[in-house]
Parts: structure tokens; sequence; C-alpha cells
């Protein structure tokens, strides 16, 4: 559902936060950053030729996705920590570097599957997108931007434990990082939220800052430091995992069909 006034659609590069901000703000393309840690994984898994399926549930309809489309099963970091199994890979990201023989991953995460999944039924091409990438997907984007093309980046944060939303200050800076690289290419005009986002990126200090964020701390002091260190690793990563389908894959093999564009005013 769209809200008068809400959906940035007099500007090219616009940003949302979570489930709900993706319906209101339509666009062409969209990009899910969710740092710590579903897009992170995700581009670890895709550095890798990892196909990866992203899936809303938690639960044994997981498994029989898995089964499915013949993939290995991501489980929880916390699942895997206490089966003390290396083979057992998680939505963690360093989980990924001890692995090998993987071709196919199902990673269940009902924040960021859902948020690219309803994006997709919009009709937008979506992208994942992390620290790790954010230039990378700028640089991919950054032509279908000067022909006229629109983007939401979408933040996706977390939830409290009444299921309201949390915004989660590395998913602005993640989603800030993509925008100011995009804005740096092409030279579109930014709606205010995401210049929001482009000023919080500028004023973080990693990988201080995402060490020591609420998201760092929390899963520091589960023992997943690692994980927040490989999230706060910026532009390293050449990869654009694009959702093909049921799955993502990097935007170089195969290429994405086009969207149709929804020119600015539309």
């Amino acid at each position: 559902m769209t809200l008068p006034g809400h959906d940035q659609s007099t500007y090219r590069l616009r940003m949302e936060w979570g489930p709900t901000g993706a319906e209101v703000v339509p666009a062409d393309y969209a990009v899910v950053v969710d740092v710590l840690s579903f897009t992170t994984t995700l581009s670890v898994a895709v550095e890798r030729a990892i196909e990866v399926f992203p899936f809303r549930w938690k639960d044994s309809r997981a498994a029989e996705h898995a089964m499915r489309h013949g993939a290995t099963l991501a489980v929880g970091r916390f699942e895997a920590l206490s089966r003390g199994d290396a083979r057992h890979v998680s939505l963690s990201p360093a989980s990924l570097a001890e692995v090998d023989g993987i071709e196919r991953l199902v990673l269940p995460s009902p924040n960021g599957s859902a948020i690219s999944f309803a994006l997709a039924d919009s009709g937008a091409q979506v992208v994942g997108a992390c620290l790790r990438n954010a230039a990378a997907v700028a640089r991919w984007l950054a032509p279908q931007v000067a022909d006229g093309a629109s983007v939401v980046v979408v933040p996706a944060g977390e939830r409290w434990h009444d299921d309201t939303l949390r915004p989660a200050v590395e998913d602005l800076w993640g989603a800030g990082a993509v925008l100011t690289a995009l804005d740096a290419e092409a030279e579109a005009s930014a709606s205010p939220e995401a210049r929001m986002a482009m000023a919080a990126w500028q004023a973080a200090v990693l990988p201080h800052d995402l060490l020591h964020c609420a998201g760092g701390r929390e899963l520091g002091g589960a023992g997943f430091v690692a994980d927040v260190e490989i999230a706060a690793r910026s532009d390293v990563s050449e990869v654009v995992p694009v959702l093909v389908g049921e799955s993502f894959r990097d935007a170089a093999d195969p290429a994405p069909p086009a969207p149709r564009l929804r020119r600015v005013g539309d």
C-alpha cells in the first residue's frame, strides 16, 4: 500500500525501514540490507559460488524446502554451537569459511527473507547488500540509475520482544554505504531519508562502532565476535547477489531480467 507523501517517488534514490517500509516505497531496484547477519552471510556464500535460497521460516518447512532444492539447510547460530560440529552451516558468516562442497544453501531468515520476497512480489529486482559489497552493488546499479531507474534501499532492522521494529544502526550504516557510493557513481536525486542514511554512514567509525553498537555487543557477548569482524570489512567483496526466482546468485551469472522502469514521478 502506497501512502501519499511517503513513497519518495520524486527521488530516484530512496530509503525506508523494514518489511512495512518496503511495501510503502516502491522502486525498480530494491536493496535489502541486514548487516548482522543475513546479507553479510549471503555475500560470503555468493563469494564462494554458493546459490542461496532465502526462506521465511525457521521450522520443519525449511528442511522440506532444502530437500526440494537439493540444498544444505543452514541452522541457527546457537544450534550449530550446541552441536559442536563445524560441518553444520549457520547464519554465522564465519561458519561458511569452514565448510567445503556446498553448492546450494537454504538460509532461513524471517526478517531478511520476508523483505526480499515482499519486494520481489512488488516487481522490483532485489539485491542483497552489506558493508562488504556496498560499493560493488552501487557500481552495478549506477548504469540503471543513470538511465532513469529508481532504487529503494531497505535496512531490515531487528525486532523487539513485542515484535515491533527495532531500527538497527548497523543496517542504517549499510544502507548509507550503498547510497553514498551510488550517489557518487550516478549523481541521482536522493530523498531526505536516503541522505540521512548517507550522513550516518559518513559518521561511522569501523570496526569500532560495529563491535560496540547494540547488535555487535549482543553477538560478541554470545561468542560470535568473528561474525561482527567479518561484517565490518567494508568494500572487500565484488559480488552482487540478485534474487532470481527463489534464489540469490551473483549478478554476473546469470544476468537478471531487467524490470519495467518507473520513471521519477510515476
